[in-house]
């Protein structure tokens, strides 16, 4: 079985040193190595890359491919479920060593029926993980920027001192992109300082936490039939009952639409399954 290393840098400015020092501590014994060309962009899709089509053609059934962190690899969602539909066809196994993604077991099986969950796992997992792979990819961006010499990350809010004419300007008929060059910031920072003076704002307690939007996923209908002869609380039991069945061929998927809590709570009783389903408490 062999151990496939894959690395990437976005831009010519970077370097692989942070992803060697992930990989070598991790302690991969006889590493087979593929270096994309640097500045290899993530827009690109991770199967139109030359070194990881490379590594996929020199893969055999039962090899583990090693990356640093998942922004090396995939960069949303779409990407993340190809490349998972490429290594499941290849019986390939995938292994994160850093990042939000490291403490996933990538071929965990079901208990009962020993379907790979990961298809799961990667649908439900970025709901809890996109803000920290966007920070993930914003510092990488960072790393890129200081490089060149530049500093990177958000342009500078609007000084106080020039709060009050920002104000006056905009009530005058200035525009917010007039605005934002007149005094070097971003347009998002002129909307901060007039917030209150746009037509969409609405006041609000600012001590109430921003509501969760309902997310609709797709759970391998196997899975579903499990978890419903599972200890689940009401809100879980609930959504599970308001899935809508389609079809896929001689099986089915559960669309499970439900705040991305519920999704995670969801997974991680599928995480914790060891085989009786009574004795399965639902994390909190």
């Amino acid at each position: 079985m062999a151990n496939l290393v894959y690395k990437r840098v976005s831009t010519d400015q970077q370097s692989t040193a942070r992803q060697n020092l992930v990989l070598d501590e991790a302690g991969i014994e006889e590493p087979v190595v593929f270096e994309e060309q640097a500045g290899t962009s993530s827009r690109l899709h991770p199967l139109e890359r030359p070194k990881f089509g490379e590594l996929l053609t020199y893969a055999r059934t039962g090899d583990t491919v090693h990356i640093s962190e998942m922004f090396r690899l995939v960069r949303g969602t779409g990407h993340i479920l190809d490349v998972f539909d490429v290594l499941h066809r290849d019986r390939l196994s995938l292994r994160i060593h850093d990042g939000v993604f490291s403490a996933v077991d990538l071929t965990a099986r079901h208990p009962r029926t020993g379907e790979l969950l990961s298809t799961v796992k990667f649908m439900v997992q970025p709901l809890a993980a996109a803000g920290e792979l966007q920070r993930e990819l914003t510092y990488d961006g960072l790393r890129a920027a200081e490089a060149k010499g530049g500093k990177g990350g958000c342009r500078p809010a609007v000084p106080a001192d020039k709060t009050d004419a920002v104000r006056t300007a905009y009530l005058e008929g200035r525009s917010i992109a007039a605005l934002a060059r007149d005094h070097g910031v971003s347009r998002g920072a002129i909307r901060t300082a007039v917030a209150d003076l746009l037509p969409e704002y609405t006041a609000a307690d600012p001590d109430a936490p921003a509501p969760e939007a309902p997310v609709a996923l797709d759970m391998p209908g196997k899975v579903a039939d499990f978890l419903r002869t599972a200890d689940l609380g009401p809100a879980e039991r609930a959504t599970l009952d308001q899935g809508v069945p389609v079809r896929r061929g001689q099986g089915y998927t559960l669309r499970v639409t439900a705040v991305p809590a519920i999704h995670r709570r969801l997974l991680g009783l599928c995480q914790s399954l060891g085989g009786t389903p009574g004795n399965t408490a639902v994390p909190a």
